[in-house]
């Protein structure tokens, strides 16, 4: 799903089906273009991170989770401006993906308007 003509694109990547079409609503409401992935595999095997301006992760995924993509992609100089979303997250999960270098860390159910605000920053820096 691609949303908009765009040289900055957002990518969702999150299991939960659900969640990744309300993301993608939600960033086609704003004028904002979003891809949607259901895994980080999916995503890496896609060749988009040099095109992804802001990356949304979910923290915990079957398979690799949303801190080992950030990992990843740090390890191959691929620097996206990651926020990342969870259900499950605690202070200390909260820590290590912001020292890792994620803009932020939102727990469910969190605020669509603080969300875009946060996405908008990163895809504008």
């Amino acid at each position: 799903m691609i949303a908009g003509e765009d040289s900055k694109l957002v990518t969702i990547v999150d299991d939960d089906e659900l969640m990744r079409n309300a993301l993608f609503g939600l960033l086609k409401a704003a004028g904002l273009p979003a891809r949607v992935f259901a895994s980080a595999e999916e995503f890496l095997n896609s060749g988009l991170q040099h095109q992804t301006s802001c990356l949304i992760a979910d923290v915990r995924m079957p398979g690799m989770s949303g801190l080992e993509l950030q990992a990843r992609l740090n390890a191959e100089h691929c620097s996206i401006p990651t926020i990342f979303i969870t259900a499950h997250g605690g202070t200390k999960m909260r820590m290590e993906a912001l020292r890792a270098g994620a803009v932020e860390f939102l727990t469910k159910p969190f605020d669509n308007a603080v969300l875009l605000q946060h996405v908008r920053a990163a895809m504008y820096s």
